[in-house]
């Protein structure tokens, strides 16, 4: 039986046609199947339909053609024959004009051809059997309008999230209802999420390993990868296929690296295609280089700076201007997931991204300075600097996201309006904030300590909280500071001559 040529419109159910009481049909032979579903509806009185079916219709006839002697011979198995032969998913037989009832031998013919038999009763016209398909067709396509919609919507949160590609594979899978693997360059899976429709759960241990239907569709599914995996002219960007009751589908991702991405699913749905081609760009922008500048422009920055270059000079191959360094750490998660941080600098709008093992840093244009939170993130902003100030801004962006940890703030920018300390000479300044803070120079902890309680106004809650230690041991290093300061830290002058050296 040839596959039906379906338009890219969603089925209807059978049975909801069966359902609609102003029409009063009436299934009376052929197996009763609630998954039968027809394409559209089609009119015709011709003894041989075949030529003229293009699959999967409901066909209405009201028996015009149909010789007197019909019952006594073999013509309605040879007519539903090349009805079934043709990919008609139904027939409807109108009682009216032509015939008081439904030949009985028609209705043999389809339950030994399994072809399901509607009855139309007379005052049903086949014209508003059409028209009641269409608008079931309508409503069945306004609802799949609205389910992609929503997939597209919840991938792209998905890919905004602190593990963006493990988010957009969990929501793709469950939005088709099957499984989805991320497969690398050299064929290897890279992430996966969901049930792989006929194989083992994607990321739980091998353990029903040897299952020869469930191995069979996963190999499957990595061989159809292979088949649009980048090798050169004429290569496919998609590609699907069905093994053991699976539909499979693999697309090309489009950075051009050999990244894949591979969807099995029970069923393949009209809007399955664009759903999983959505999670495909996605997956296109979080596995590729997000370009704001030629890769060849950064490579040689870098390679400057390595070589001694100053960043003044660096910084016109990265584009003139004024910058901001970011700092961030995801809400939950691991920061040094490089997926993660990609995802982040395409977020800010710069592939000048650094993963660090506690904190994600990001160099980022002034103009591009992110105004707003970005979901699933913690952020400190540093104040807008020349690229001679890099370094001052990476300070600055530390300070800030450690007040953004105390006070539990999405955001936090650095103050940066002048201050008295601008009316210093900065090698007195330094000179000065080296010798105050030579008791405790040794301590890199206990100058973040002193550093963070001070910002903080002397809370012992909120910097236990930004330092990530008990508040006892707050109380303990400040108390240590006082002592080898032999400073009295309860009086303000002290504290702001403290916090004035160590903004040096």
């Amino acid at each position: 039986m040839p596959d039906p040529a379906v338009p890219p419109t969603p089925p209807v159910p059978l049975a909801a046609l069966l359902a609609r009481e102003d029409l009063a049909l009436r299934q009376i032979a052929g197996p009763v199947d609630p998954a039968a579903v027809i394409h559209w509806a089609h009119t015709s009185e011709m003894a041989d339909p075949y030529p003229y079916l293009l699959g999967g219709e409901l066909l209405l006839t009201a028996g015009v053609h149909v010789p007197e002697a019909a019952g006594s011979g073999a013509y309605f198995d040879d007519y539903v024959a090349r009805i079934v032969a043709a990919g008609g998913a139904a027939l409807g037989f109108g009682v009216a004009p032509v015939h008081d009832t439904v030949p009985r031998a028609l209705v043999a013919a389809c339950d030994a051809y399994e072809l399901p038999l509607i009855e139309v009763p007379p005052q049903t016209t086949f014209s508003g059997v059409a028209r009641a398909v269409w608008q079931l067709m309508a409503q069945a396509r306004l609802a799949e309008l609205r389910r992609v919609t929503e997939a597209q919507q919840s991938l792209a949160a998905a890919a905004s999230r602190p593990d963006p590609v493990p988010s957009v594979l969990r929501q793709l899978a469950q939005r088709v209802g099957g499984g989805a693997v991320l497969y690398g360059p050299e064929g290897t899976e890279i992430a996966s999420a969901g049930r792989l429709a006929g194989t083992r759960a994607a990321g739980r241990p091998a353990a029903d390993a040897g299952h020869p239907t469930r191995d069979a569709a996963r190999d499957a599914l990595a061989e159809l990868a292979q088949v649009v995996r980048p090798s050169g002219p004429g290569t496919p960007t998609s590609a699907t296929h069905t093994t053991a009751g699976v539909h499979l589908a693999a697309y090309a991702l489009g950075a051009g690296q050999g990244f894949v991405l591979g969807v099995a699913a029970p069923t393949r749905d009209p809007g399955d295609h664009t759903i999983a081609s959505v999670a495909a760009v996605l997956l296109s922008l979080l596995t590729g280089e997000h370009q704001s500048g030629s890769g060849a422009a950064r490579s040689s920055a870098l390679v400057r700076l390595l070589l001694g270059g100053r960043p003044e000079e660096v910084a016109v191959l990265l584009g003139a201007g004024r910058w901001v360094v970011v700092h961030a750490v995801p809400t939950t998660g691991d920061p040094g997931q490089a997926l993660a941080a990609s995802a982040l600098g395409a977020a800010l709008g710069s592939p000048l991204v650094d993963l660090a093992a506690d904190v994600v840093r990001v160099l980022v244009p002034a103009e591009r300075e992110p105004l707003a939170p970005q979901p699933g993130w913690t952020l400190g902003v540093s104040a807008a600097v020349e690229p001679r100030d890099w370094a001052l801004a990476d300070t600055q962006a530390a300070r800030a996201l450690a007040r953004a940890h105390a006070t539990r703030a999405a955001l936090v920018r650095h103050g940066g309006r002048p201050g008295l300390a601008a009316l210093v000479p900065p090698d007195e300044a330094e000179a000065h904030a080296r010798a105050l803070l030579a008791p405790i120079a040794g301590s890199p902890a206990l100058l973040d300590t002193l550093r963070t309680w001070l910002s903080l106004h002397g809370s012992w809650d909120r910097t236990a909280v930004a330092l990530a230690v008990h508040r006892n041991t707050v109380r303990q290093r400040v108390a240590k500071c006082a002592a080898l300061l032999d400073a009295d830290l309860d009086d303000p002058d002290v504290r702001m001559e403290l916090w004035f050296a160590l903004r040096e």
